[in-house]
């Protein structure tokens, strides 16, 4: 079987690979000759999901998935959830999203906050969602090097360290997109 993660994060795509049995073939967007950024017009997370994996089929006729991510934080009201990868602008830059998210909650004692991964497949002409979420909270500082994205600042639920602090099999195992690509992949071997 082959399947395309329609996906130009290559962190993203790092992380879900580890994870696909090896008689599926996972394909990029870069593999089926697809340079551009898809778009994210939906205001939810599963939305956008949709429309990524939605895109690719119609367009270049591929079974594919794709995956869209938010950190949602109790004290934000969910902020910054769908607008996570902008929160700080259009640059998308991680070390700008932190910053502004580690100063809106500069002295609020409520760190709660989750991360959550929807998982839309286009398969056969149908449509799956697949969801996983981790439940964690914001430091008050960055730590660690690994990782991508807000993984500096976010420490799961009953561990000690942050995502950039863990190795990628251990962030796999407990994490919000492990927990999405493992229904994904329970769905493909059933």
């Amino acid at each position: 079987m082959k399947i395309v993660f329609a996906t130009n994060n290559l962190n993203k795509l790092k992380e879900v690979q580890v994870l696909i049995p090896n008689h599926i073939k996972l394909l990029s967007l870069k593999d089926i000759d697809f340079f551009e950024d898809i778009p994210e017009t939906q205001n939810t997370i599963e939305g956008n999901a949709i429309q990524k994996a939605s895109y690719i089929k119609e367009n270049y006729g591929f079974d594919c998935f794709a995956d869209d991510t938010g950190l949602e934080v109790d004290a934000l009201n969910g902020e910054p959830g769908v607008f996570s990868a902008r929160y700080a602008g259009e640059q998308r830059n991680a070390n700008d999203n932190m910053d502004k998210l580690l100063d809106a909650l500069k002295d609020n004692p409520n760190r709660n906050a989750q991360f959550k991964t929807v998982i839309a497949l286009q398969l056969n002409n149908k449509q799956y969602i697949f969801t996983g979420i981790c439940k964690g909270e914001i430091t008050k500082t960055r730590q660690g090097e690994q990782g991508f994205g807000y993984d500096p600042i976010f420490k799961p639920k009953g561990y000690q360290n942050t995502f950039a602090e863990m190795d990628l099999s251990l962030k796999n195992s407990i994490g919000h997109r492990g927990k999405a690509v493992a229904q994904l992949v329970a769905f493909l071997n059933s």
